[in-house]
Formats: C-alpha cells, sequence, structure tokens
C-alpha cells in the first residue's frame, strides 16, 4: 500500500511538471502573438484551486491530473467582442498559429535538455558495463562473446554504463544483427563481435534486453550469510541472526542466495525448514515467510538480507560533467532519445516491436515511483525522457493532438485555405478514437504485467 501512495505521489508530481511545462510554451507564445487567453489548466473536472491573474487569464488546478489544456479566444466557439477580434486564435496568420500549437511540444523538448543538464551538473553515480557471465547457448554465446569484459559501444554507439547498453539494444530491435565492441581492463585494444539477432526474442515485459541476448551484467559476489534481518520480521521470530551462513533450505542444499531467495517466495504463510551454521554449529529451524504482494504474484518474504561484497571501485563511475559539457551531454542525451523514440514508433507500426510493450499510466507511475526512490538525479532523468515521449506523443499527426492541427495548418500553407470545419470534426472525432485505443492498449498491458 506504501509503495502504490509512493508512486501515485510521484506520478502526479511528474505529470504535473510536465503538463504545466507543455501548456505553458502554448501560453507563452500565445501571449507573444497577442492571443487572449481565457483559462491555463493543469488537470481537468472539478477545479481545486483557481485564480484570476492580472492579465485577466483564470489559473485552474483541476481534480484530474492527466492532461491540461489552454483555452485561447477564438471565434470559431466564442461570442468575441469587435474590439476583441483581432485577439482571437483565429484572426492570426497560419506561421502564427503553427507557432502557437508547436510550442507545447518544443516546451518539453527544451523541459528535457534543461533536466538532463541539471543531472549532469549534480552528477549521475553509475557502474560501467561489465559482462559477469554469458548464458550458454544464447545470442552472445554463439557470437564469443566473453565475460570479465567492458562493452565500449554497441551498434556505433559509446557506451559509459548500463544505460547507455540498454537503450543501443533497444534502438536494435528488428535488426539482423547488431556489432558489440568490448575490451578487458585498461587494455587498449578493443574486440569486435557480431550477434545474429535474426531471431532475437526480446519480450520486454518479461525481461532486459541484455537477458535476452544472454548476457549477465557482472554484479558482486552475493554470499549465504545475513548481513540484516529486520525486526518483528519472520527471520527473527524464527531465531535467524546476523552473520548465520544458511546452509540448506527445505533439506535441499544450496549456496546460492537468489535460490535459496526463489524457495522462500514459493511459499507464502507456510513453514520452511532452514539449516544453518551459526560459529560453526549446524543448527536446524524453521521460518514461516509472510504473504506479500509483488508484481501482481503472492510470495514468500522472511526479511532478510545477505552479506555482499563491495563493488570493485575501478568500475565505480560518476556522470558528471561542468556548464559547458553539460550541456552538451544534455543536448546530446535529448537527440538520442527522441531519435529512440521515433525509430519505436516506426517498429511498432512494422510490426518489428508489439503493441504489448506499450505502457499506460499504471506503468508510468511504476517508473516514476522507482526513480524518484533512488534520488532526485534519477528522478530527473526520469522526468527528462517522459517529456521527450510527451513532446513525440504530441506531434503524431493525429487531428485530437498539436501534431494534427499542424497537419491542417501544413495542408492550408500548401493550399491557401482553411481546412472545412467538417473534415476537421471528422479528423477530430477519428483522432480522439485513435488515442483511446492507444490508452486502452497501453492499460491493458498495465494489467497484464501487474496481474501477472
Amino acid at each position: 500500500m506504501i509503495d502504490f501512495f509512493w508512486n501515485l505521489g510521484s506520478f502526479v508530481i511528474a505529470l504535473g511538471i510536465l503538463v504545466t511545462v507543455h501548456e505553458y510554451g502554448h501560453f507563452w507564445v500565445a501571449r507573444k502573438n497577442g492571443v487572449k487567453v481565457e483559462r491555463f489548466s493543469v488537470g481537468f473536472g472539478r477545479p481545486l484551486w483557481r485564480k484570476i491573474g492580472k492579465d485577466g487569464t483564470e489559473y485552474v488546478l483541476a481534480i484530474i491530473p492527466l492532461g491540461g489544456y489552454v483555452k485561447m479566444l477564438d471565434e470559431r466557439v466564442d461570442d468575441v467582442r469587435p474590439e476583441d477580434k483581432d485577439k482571437t486564435f483565429n484572426a492570426k496568420t497560419v506561421y502564427q498559429r503553427i507557432a502557437i500549437v508547436a510550442a507545447g511540444p518544443l516546451a518539453n523538448f527544451i523541459f528535457a535538455i534543461l533536466a538532463l543538464y541539471i543531472m549532469f551538473l549534480i552528477g549521475v553515480p553509475s557502474v560501467k558495463p561489465m559482462i559477469g557471465n554469458i548464458i550458454p547457448s544464447s545470442i552472445a554465446a554463439k557470437a564469443n562473446l566473453t565475460k570479465d569484459t567492458e562493452i565500449v559501444s554497441v551498434a556505433g554507439s559509446t557506451t559509459r554504463d548500463w544505460q547507455d547498453v540498454n537503450l543501443a539494444l533497444i534502438g536494435q530491435i528488428g535488426n539482423k544483427e547488431i556489432t558489440i565492441r568490448t575490451k578487458k581492463g585498461d587494455s587498449q585494444y578493443v574486440s569486435t563481435f557480431t550477434l545474429d539477432t535474426s531471431n532475437w526474442q526480446f519480450s520486454p515485459e518479461k525481461m532486459s534486453a541484455l537477458t535476452s541476448l544472454g548476457i549477465t551484467p557482472f554484479r558482486p559476489k552475493v554470499h549465504n550469510e545475513l548481513a540484516a534481518v529486520a525486526e518483528a520480521s519472520p527471520a527473527e521470530l524464527a531465531g535467524l541472526l546476523v552473520g548465520d551462513k544458511l546452509i540448506a533450505v527445505n533439506e535441499i542444499l544450496t549456496d546460492d542466495w537468489i535460490a535459496f531467495a526463489k524457495e522462500i517466495k514459493r511459499f507464502p504463510k507456510e513453514k520452511v525448514p532452514l539449516t544453518i551454521n551459526r560459529q560453526g554449529k549446524i543448527i536446524t529451524l524453521s521460518v514461516i515467510p509472510n504473504a506479500v504482494k509483488q508484481s501482481g504474484k503472492i510470495i514468500g518474504y522472511i526479511g532478510v538480507a545477505p552479506k555482499v561484497d563491495a563493488w570493485p571501485k575501478s568500475l565505480l563511475i560518476e556522470l558528471s560533467y561542468g556548464p559547458i559539457d553539460s550541456l552538451k551531454e544534455s543536448a546530446q542525451r535529448t537527440w538520442n532519445l527522441t531519435s529512440l523514440t521515433f525509430s519505436m514508433i516506426g517498429k511498432l507500426i512494422t510490426g518489428d516491436v508489439s503493441v504489448k510493450n506499450l505502457s499506460g499510466p499504471i506503468g508510468i507511475a511504476q517508473g516514476a515511483g522507482n526513480s524518484a526512490g533512488h534520488g532526485f538525479v534519477y528522478f530527473l532523468g526520469f522526468l527528462a525522457l517522459i517529456s521527450i515521449n510527451l513532446g513525440i506523443i504530441n506531434l503524431l499527426p493525429l487531428p485530437v493532438l498539436d501534431g494534427g492541427h499542424l497537419l491542417y495548418y501544413l495542408i492550408e500553407l500548401l493550399t491557401g485555405k482553411e481546412v472545412p470545419e467538417k473534415i476537421q470534426e471528422t479528423g477530430f472525432k477519428f483522432g480522439a478514437l485513435a488515442l483511446l485505443m492507444l490508452m486502452a492498449i497501453g492499460l491493458f498491458n498495465d494489467f497484464s504485467r501487474v496481474l501477472g
């Protein structure tokens, strides 16, 4: 329940910021072009707060935080006094209307650059993309990719950390092969490997791109020794102590912490026998895991954490830059994410990427909560990513979106006359239906992932 409210709160804050940025773009350019703005609303429905500004605009914070709008004076929908006709949106030239409509998505891209700029100024703790293991018979294994090497580029894109690797790999979905370059330690020698991805089966809702290729990132060794036991947890009630070394679970010998954790998850509210080594003495006891909900499934949880080796200092990095370089990095990251998003939209259309990969508000809320939980700089990165996606989605040529309006204005520029209102109304209905279908697919995918 705590996770639910944390995700919801993070989602509302993120969406509120991004909607405000988007609508302010429309608002600012409209005002600069002499258009009277009657209302600036963040959210839909019943107002929670409202204020009339000195400029005569009504500023509103509404109850449904799933969007917003800027209502401009327009003769096509309003009764306009003769003295205000020059302040209407429809009275402006086609170039002015294009500028006003395009300003919303443009504001999202500018905000993404700003958010990433601050993120790079602060610095992002990360780790080098060192391969820990290669899964036998996998795509990576068949390409002879080797473990204990650092990935330095994917398909020509430089990779400094695992996020760079994942983004580069996702961008290669649908391609017949992927070129990966690696190096070992501080060596200047770089090896090149070509992965045959003609039969690559990648389902983002089930596994990461790395796992689907057979690449396991390096992780510090996890020991079968307890480093923490939560107060009043099933583990403490069963008598487990910090320093206990696990030998067997359900009478099955194990020296693998992940296997132990999986076994515990299988038995919520059931007695599970454990064998431990406590300072050289073998002890047998039983624990009854609590039942907790995770990703829509009920699993067992006993409240312990293992001893984990420290990360090698040679792999720890911080992506931090000065004022000038941060601007270059943020602009480049925004461009890369924009290119990737357009590429994914194209692959959705061609069928290279399944619609099952679309996420709705639940998936976005989970992403907001996870990033906010990791810290401010990660939340900034999340805001930048969603801001870019919001800008791109609004540029799609669906009449109900900014891109649809821009399409009509482009036709007006080419033909010299406005698109007839009946055609516009038909387009708006089609656009609204298409958008609702996309939202429904996203929500369906969200529920499918949650309910497992």
